[in-house]
């Protein structure tokens, strides 16, 4: 098989692995807000019970994690008479999410804890309410801060969705092996580098799209985008 067949077959199987991680992305970040508000609040138990979540996601092999929601989810559920609704595919998105909002909780608490006290105490003197204080005063401050954090978090998710091949779901890792084992592994060389590319596309995309925001965010330093300016006049200039 050359490459002119190989990679159609390859991208047939990307969508699948693009709606892992987004689910993942997405539920991850919901969980990963609550964990941290849970967190930085210290409600009595529940915070504890949080710490505890993020302790599994943090610690725990991300393959082991797609096993427990894989085995461990059907029997669950099975508790409420619900049978034949964990599919490979969406144990994989329950686990990932899971994973991404343990770990991404892990950004989002320092981040938070890194904005200056002061910062607090001027809201909190101008009558702010937690809300308020956390929309309009640390917030911002706190999403800059983070902002590099949680793009090694995606780029982390991007690389461990390729794991869920071991619970059978068909991404784009499972259907690079399909092809191989069809074609007696006498590609392999070929296939992974294929690949290595579909992923180094994927992690530069997340990459360029974090970035994007973390050079446009309002707490960015002015004599840095000053600098960036001059910088591209000069270029200009030449």
């Amino acid at each position: 098989m050359d490459l002119s067949a190989m990679i159609p077959e390859l991208l047939s199987a990307l969508p699948l692995t693009l709606a892992i991680t987004f689910t993942a992305l997405v539920v991850g970040f919901c969980l990963a807000l609550i964990a941290t508000t849970l967190r930085v609040r210290r409600v009595p138990v529940i915070s504890n019970l949080v710490d505890l979540y993020v302790s599994y996601a943090r610690s725990v092999p991300v393959v082991l994690q797609l096993f427990v929601a894989f085995y461990g989810l059907p029997l669950l559920v099975a508790l409420f008479g619900i049978d034949d609704f964990f599919s490979p595919n969406v144990a994989a998105m329950v686990a990932l999410s899971f994973y991404h909002g343990g770990y991404l909780s892990e950004v989002m608490r320092p981040a938070y804890l890194a904005v200056e006290r002061g910062q607090h105490d001027a809201a909190d003197s101008l009558g702010y309410t937690f809300r308020q204080k956390i929309f309009r005063i640390v917030g911002p401050q706190a999403v800059h801060i983070g902002l590099p954090g949680y793009g090694n978090s995606v780029i982390y998710l991007i690389h461990n969705v390729a794991l869920v091949m071991y619970i059978g779901a068909a991404d784009v890792m499972a259907t690079a092996h399909l092809i191989m084992e069809r074609d007696y592994n006498q590609y392999q060389f070929e296939t992974y580098l294929v690949l290595a590319v579909i992923y180094s596309v994927l992690c530069l995309i997340a990459w360029l799209i974090v970035r994007f925001f973390e050079l446009r965010s309002p707490m960015q330093a002015p004599e840095a985008t000053a600098r960036g300016r001059a910088r591209a006049a000069m270029i200009a200039n030449v």
